[in-house]
C-alpha cells in the first residue's frame, strides 16, 4: 500500500473514533463509574505523557536537566503558582542547569 494512502486510512479512523463519540447518550455519560473513569483515564495518559517526555530520549532512559526542572514545576504548582510562572521557572531552571554543562 502507499504510504499516503495508509496515513489517509489512520486519519479516517481516527476521525471516525472521534465522531463516534457524539451517538453515545448522555444517561450513559453521566453515570458516576463512566465520569470517573474518564477522569482517571485523563489523568493517567497525562502522567504517562509528561514521563516519556521527561525521562527518554529515543529509545533510551536518560536522567537529564529536564528531570530538576520538572521537579521545580511541581513544586510551583503544589504553590499555586500561576501556571505561566510555572513553564517559563522550569524553562529557565533546564536552561541554567545545561548551560553549567550539569545534567546535560
Amino acid at each position: 500500500m502507499n504510504t499516503w494512502l495508509m496515513i489517509l486510512i489512520a486519519c479516517a479512523a481516527a476521525y471516525a473514533l472521534k465522531l463516534s463519540g457524539f451517538f453515545v447518550p448522555a444517561s450513559v455519560l453521566e453515570r458516576p463509574r463512566i465520569a470517573r473513569t474518564a477522569d482517571l483515564m485523563t489523568v493517567g495518559l497525562l502522567a504517562a505523557l509528561v514521563a516519556t517526555q521527561a525521562f527518554t530520549t529515543g529509545a533510551q532512559l536518560v536522567v537529564d536537566a529536564r528531570l530538576p526542572a520538572l521537579v521545580l514545576a511541581g513544586a510551583l504548582l503544589a504553590l499555586r503558582v500561576p501556571f505561566i510562572i510555572v513553564v517559563i521557572a522550569a524553562a529557565a531552571a533546564a536552561a541554567g542547569l545545561r548551560a553549567l554543562g550539569w545534567l546535560g
